[in-house]
């Protein structure tokens, strides 16, 4: 890999707008397939795990039994810069999620509230068109396209069912170091 290739993953890694516009396209494939909140931000960041590492993606699905959904996962897609993953304090989800939740609230685009202790999360009208906009961009496709498998094979699950499959499916991220680079 270039230099330039790496300077520009890491570029796109530390701006928000990216991952605030891959959020809205996975919030709104949840939202396509039950019209509910995602409960939880926890259950958010595990369902955005699977978006952004294609190859776990696949391999979850191969888990549940779903071998045409995780074939569909081109190959290429499954190998790319950012597919490789870092371990985070609980896992390999991203500290920042609060951030940018918080974020797409301020920009009108989503909404919060609480149910006992579980922070739902939903789009707004404007959220909706936002990320109906980003689905059908050539670049966002395949975003959109495992943003609807993840829906349809997880969205089902709760937060701790969630985590219980993911720790079941990939038992090696519970031993890998922070700040590493997760290999799967």
């Amino acid at each position: 890999m270039s230099l330039g290739l790496a300077a520009l993953a890491a570029a796109i890694e530390n701006t928000d707008e990216f991952h605030l516009a891959r959020l809205l396209v996975l919030i709104r494939a949840n939202a396509k397939r039950s019209d509910k909140p995602v409960n939880g931000i926890m259950k958010l960041a595990k369902l955005d795990f699977l978006l952004r590492y294609p190859s776990c993606l696949r391999r979850a699905l191969l888990a549940l039994g779903r071998k045409s959904a995780a074939e569909s996962i081109p190959e290429d897609e499954r190998n790319t810069i950012e597919a490789r993953m870092v371990r985070f304090r609980f896992g390999p989800w991203d500290k920042r999620y609060r951030r940018w939740i918080g974020l797409l609230v301020a920009k009108g685009l989503a909404q919060t509230y609480l149910q006992g202790k579980t922070v739902n999360i939903a789009l707004t009208e404007s959220g909706k068109r936002v990320a109906e906009e980003l689905a059908e961009l050539p670049d966002f496709k395949s975003l959109a396209d495992r943003s609807a498998l993840i829906a349809t094979a997880l969205g089902d699950f709760g937060g701790s069912r969630l985590k219980e499959f993911i720790y079941r499916v990939f038992p090696e991220i519970v031993d890998m170091q922070w700040g590493r680079s997760i290999e799967l």
